[in-house]
């Protein structure tokens, strides 16, 4: 019989955010079951067997600025799995790979005049020191760094990259929105001349695996391969879950899915409030994945503007986490579902990178290719347009007992799972509140 004042939350998806919330609710006293239709844990964290290797599914690293990760792995007793490594940035640019990151590499860039090099560097420092971005919510990113770093650094640094990652959204974004990407990686650095970045040994699953003991040790269930079919709230208020055809009382539901999924979870909620749920896109991805006999560079992230390459962009994850393997390359394709490619099978995207790591590298060879994969996931970045923050619906939704969130409340924020903490703390407070 379940303790007075107790109640029961039913979690949805096993993702980061969900382990999080999660914990927060068990922690508070309650009964908690987290649903999660895929056949393991983690979310865009997840890891799989790729060739004998357990490797996520896309790229994870850590920043010095990632508090409340440091604050959960403290929790968990593993602090002493995250390892820093001093990480290295190339530039790829119209035929040739620059050194990229430092105030010498920027020196040396034949691509740009001396006055466009120092505004550029006087950007950079001034976006690090920007604390409140409510003021860069409002401005788009086009205009912004237009106007901070001139036409001609714009067209050379950011036009292609972002047109290969949003396509024709891609003048529809908030400043803010980059602002906080490009101070997240400046803060990360032992010193001027030095990048630093971190990463888990074992990768996110040695996060996923305690938080996963965590729920269970303290009573939580977790049900795999179980997706939630329909949260049922007659009256406007939560009574009951339906999985799998079995109907199940709840006092309340915690939404960590695509927030695209919760108008179909639950068809009572209010057509006004499902407008803004539906208003809000997305940019798929297309993450090819390969592992390599040797190095394709010395550099963890590349950047590429090349007119000839349709992808903005390849980490080396091995030379962030050398425990990884001998070398492992991710090379996503963000694309809209209504761009003609994306129709395509996984096999023709992972031709079409192979074709464009000769310009990369022009020692590569085929050879050198032991293992290849490509992931998908729908919902992968949120287009984040000016006004965003206005534009995202509250966490907790007209009927009472159901709240939600997803990658889009990291907004201004970086996708990570240092925000998947941060905002799950916050969801779980709104459900118990």
């Amino acid at each position: 019989m379940q303790q007075a004042g107790k109640k029961r939350f039913a979690i949805v998806g096993a993702g980061p955010m969900g382990l999080m919330a999660a914990m927060e609710i068990l922690k508070a006293g309650h009964e908690v079951d987290v649903y999660e239709r895929d056949d393991r844990i983690g979310g865009m964290s997840a890891a799989f067997d790729f060739d004998g290797l357990q490797i996520e599914r896309y790229y994870h690293f850590v920043c010095k600025t990632d508090d409340p990760l440091f604050e959960l792995m403290a929790e968990l007793g593993i602090s002493d799995t995250l390892k820093w490594t001093d990480t290295k940035m190339g530039f790829y640019c119209q035929g040739k790979l620059y050194k990229w990151g430092t105030p010498w590499a920027l020196l040396s860039f034949d691509k740009l005049g001396w006055v466009d090099k120092f505004r550029y560097a006087l950007h950079v420092m001034r976006t690090k020191s920007i604390k409140d971005w409510r003021a860069l919510d409002k401005v788009g990113v086009t205009d912004w760094l237009k106007r901070n770093l001139g036409e001609r650094a714009y067209d050379v640094l950011w036009e292609r990259l972002f047109h290969l990652k949003f396509y024709e959204y891609k003048d529809k974004l908030s400043a803010a929105w980059l602002g906080t990407r490009i101070k997240r990686v400046a803060l990360s650095r032992k010193n001027l001349l030095q990048e630093s970045l971190g990463y888990i040994e074992g990768g996110s699953e040695t996060l996923l695996q305690k938080m996963q003991e965590f729920i269970l040790a303290r009573g939580g269930r977790i049900h795999l391969s179980a997706g939630i079919d329909r949260v049922n709230a007659p009256a406007g208020k939560v009574e009951s879950i339906t999985v799998k055809g079995e109907t199940i009382p709840v006092d309340g539901v915690v939404s960590t899915a695509p927030i695209q999924y919760v108008p179909r979870l639950a068809p009572d909620l209010p057509a006004d409030f499902r407008a803004r749920i539906q208003a809000l896109e997305n940019i798929p991805v297309v993450c090819v994945i390969l592992k390599l006999k040797q190095p394709l560079s010395e550099n963890f992230w590349m950047n590429i503007c090349d007119a000839g390459i349709d992808i903005p962009g390849v980490i080396e994850y091995s030379n962030l986490n050398p425990g990884a393997g001998p070398a492992i390359v991710y090379a996503p394709f963000y694309m809209p579902k209504t761009h003609p490619k994306f129709g395509r099978d996984n096999a023709e995207f992972i031709e079409e990178v192979l074709g464009y790591l000769p310009r990369l590298n022009p020692a590569f060879r085929r050879d050198w290719v032991l293992a290849s994969h490509c992931h998908r996931y729908e919902f992968a970045q949120a287009v984040c347009p000016p006004g965003y923050f206005d534009l995202l619906p509250p966490m907790q939704t007209p009927i009472a007992g159901l709240c939600m969130a997803d990658t889009a409340y990291y907004y201004p924020e970086d996708r990570s799972i240092c925000e998947s903490v941060k905002v799950a703390r916050a969801l779980a407070r709104t459900a118990l509140s």
